[in-house]
């Protein structure tokens, strides 16, 4: 499982990613389930899990409102699958990664694809 969370966002743009990303992978969620904003004056992190598995559906460049951050968590293999998947949807900056035994952490700049 990758843990895929998002900051800095709209809620159409969660919305768009997470879409992308349930296209290509099986996700924690019902695909009828939207992000929702939660009153208060905090930030909003908008979270999701995906299982990366071999067949992948590709998915073409999508567009977004703006730039927003994307932090995964998980295994090596399954991290990469899911950032291949948004590369494909998504310009892509990478701007850091933390490394473990088992896992691996890496920070993303999403953008609308030129």
């Amino acid at each position: 499982m990758v843990t895929v969370s998002l900051t800095g966002a709209s809620k159409q743009d969660a919305a768009t990613v997470f879409d992308v990303l349930r296209t290509a992978f099986p996700t924690d969620r019902p695909s009828d389930t939207a992000p929702q904003e939660q009153p208060g004056d905090h930030p909003v992190v908008w979270t999701a899990e995906f299982e990366p598995t071999q067949e992948r559906i590709p998915t073409g460049s999508t567009p977004l409102e703006g730039s927003l951050t994307a932090t995964l968590q998980g295994g090596y293999v399954a991290v990469d699958q899911l950032c291949e998947a948004l590369r494909a949807a998504f310009a892509v900056h990478e701007r850091g990664t933390a490394s473990g035994d088992q896992e691996k952490e890496v920070d993303l700049q999403l953008r609308r694809k030129p």
